[in-house]
């Protein structure tokens, strides 16, 4: 999916974000009949923001807790656990076999978590949820004020705070990895980590959940990349850059594998039980499981402050792109009433979105959560990443596109980048929405079933995204004028003003589009005005000549 999916897209939205310099709703100019697809955007980027905040406030709960001498989810005991609790810690015998059944216990630490956390047994489902969690609505009050202060004087702020929490957490995986890989039966977990089981690639949920993984750790159809990338210069490399993030991105998430799984290898070997009964799938991992593997440890206060802190860090780094995709993209819309305002308009998305979020620190919040979760960025994030692509090769050209990254990076993408953006991107996107449909299976959490009205309200809340597109489009095609045909075409081509931003790189055919030019050669404008040949320029030469043996042949 990496390949086929993450690194051609990758490298389409940084290649859409710096050509325009603009973010997700303003880079339709380049085809105004889709902009409905940045609306999308946009609304699947401010669910996923509101939810997101939420497991951040998780976090920060745990992080609080972990500045005590004794961890509180170490010990049974507490007014929280109930009779079937038990410590699953040191209590094997001789041969390794624990002497009780521990499918008939529960843990303290998912005690800790689903009745002193989530106080789940206040609530009897979706649809009561239940009294609001004060702790846990002050700690989301204290997520939002993080994000707001990080975002407060847009990518200047962010940008600066990135260098921190992008890299500070390597060096604590890198503590956890040492740590773990040295604790005994460490090499049980690591064991099952990299042994094969290929029957599942048989299993579509196992090839959906590889996209949207790519999707959320690239964070590819989200409008971060975009929005980001419109911040860069003209000329920089994001072709290297691409290759640097996302091949880094898939050796951080390997490292990252063999310190969680010598953990649990050496948790199941104290447990006296398989590695897979240890490891949970999804938030069991990091609040249940990996909290009670630090109970076993030495100063395990010391080990669980770092882990959740390594939480914390990555899990700013994407709210900080939620939120700056969401403000840059409105800014660019009404640039002359916002741009001036940007802190206070930050601060009121950051107060909405902290106020739609109030319903996930009730006692059935987790549900809520899960049902976000599942349904707010799923089928739809897909069919915005197939619109994109799609709409960019073949309505705004491949040969187009390809030009305009020329003129940017001084080259052509390959073959590979053409061949994944025309075909095998869109293709496999597509197959696997189709069969992730077929293959539907009701939100579930835990043994809690959801009822229909809540599958029904997740279903729609994925399809309002996917709505965005065809009512973008009506717009734009009312907004023309003629038949249905000569709409369609005219909302099709890029805006009048669609290319560079600065003038300086509008070289080329780009020229012609800025105010007062006439000139039918505007290169020689361009070189008049700001000097000598470049490397840039001499492509932009290229550029030009490519054009006019086009329209000769044409003629």
């Amino acid at each position: 999916m990496l390949a086929i999916c993450g690194i051609p897209l990758f490298f389409l939205e940084l290649s859409l974000g710096q050509f325009s310099s603009l973010g997700p709703l303003a880079v339709w100019k380049i085809s105004p009949l889709f902009k409905g697809a940045g609306a999308a955007m946009l609304l699947i980027v401010g669910l996923v923001a509101i939810y997101y905040n939420m497991i951040i406030a998780y976090v920060l709960f745990y992080l609080f807790a972990s500045l005590t001498s004794d961890l509180p989810w170490e010990h049974c005991g507490n007014w929280w656990n109930t009779d079937l609790c038990l410590e699953h810690r040191g209590s094997k015998n001789g041969n390794g076999a624990l002497p009780l059944n521990l499918t008939s216990t529960v843990s303290p630490s998912e005690e800790y978590w689903s009745r002193y956390v989530l106080h789940i047994q206040g609530s009897r489902g979706i649809g009561s949820p239940g009294q609001i969690r004060w702790n846990l609505c002050l700690c989301l009050l204290l997520a939002w004020l993080i994000v707001f202060l990080c975002i407060l004087k847009g990518v200047k702020s962010s940008g600066k705070v990135v260098y921190f929490t992008a890299t500070f957490p390597y060096l604590i995986l890198l503590m956890l990895l040492v740590r773990g890989v040295t604790l005994p039966g460490a090499w049980k977990g690591i064991q099952f980590y990299l042994t094969p089981q290929f029957h599942h690639l048989l299993s579509s949920k196992v090839w959906i959940e590889a996209a949207l993984q790519i999707f959320y750790s690239l964070g590819v159809g989200f409008g971060g990349l975009l929005t980001f990338a419109s911040y860069n210069t003209f000329h920089q490399n994001i072709y290297r850059d691409t290759f640097i993030v996302t091949l880094g991105n898939a050796i951080t998430s390997i490292l990252a594998g063999f310190a969680i799984f010598s953990v649990l290898g050496y948790m199941s070997q104290e447990l006296g039980v398989p590695v897979d009964q240890v490891a949970k799938a999804g938030p069991g991992l990091a609040f249940v499981v990996y909290p009670q593997a630090m109970t076993m440890l030495p100063l395990s206060p010391f080990w669980s402050f770092l882990f959740f802190f390594m939480l914390l860090t990555l899990g700013l780094d994407s709210q900080f792109a939620f939120l700056e995709t969401i403000v840059t993209a409105v800014a660019d819309e009404f640039p002359y009433y916002l741009r001036p305002k940007k802190a206070v308009f930050s601060g009121l998305i950051c107060v909405a979105m902290y106020l739609m979020g109030l319903v996930l620190t009730t006692d059935g919040g987790m549900y809520w959560l899960v049902l976000l979760d599942d349904y707010s960025a799923s089928f739809g994030l897909m069919v915005v990443v197939i619109t994109t692509c799609l709409a960019v090769t073949r309505v705004y050209g491949i040969q187009r596109f390809c030009r305009d990254i020329h003129m940017m990076l001084g080259f052509k993408p390959g073959l590979y980048f053409r061949a994944c953006w025309l075909f095998l991107s869109p293709a496999t996107l597509l197959a696997l929405l189709v069969y992730s449909i077929v293959k539907y299976q009701p939100s579930e959490y835990g043994s809690y079933r959801f009822p229909a009205w809540a599958e029904l309200l997740g279903i729609l809340m994925g399809l309002l995204s996917c709505l965005m597109i065809p009512a973008g489009m009506l717009v734009a095609v009312l907004r023309e004028e003629g038949s249905l045909w000569e709409r369609l075409q005219q909302a099709s081509r890029p805006a009048m003003d669609w290319g560079p931003s600065l003038e300086e790189n509008r070289t080329g055919m780009y020229v012609a589009t800025l105010a007062g030019s006439q000139s039918p050669k505007p290169l020689m404008v361009h070189m008049r005005k700001y000097g000598g040949i470049t490397s840039f320029e001499n492509t932009a030469i290229e550029v030009d000549r490519e054009i006019a043996e086009e329209e000769e042949s044409m003629m």
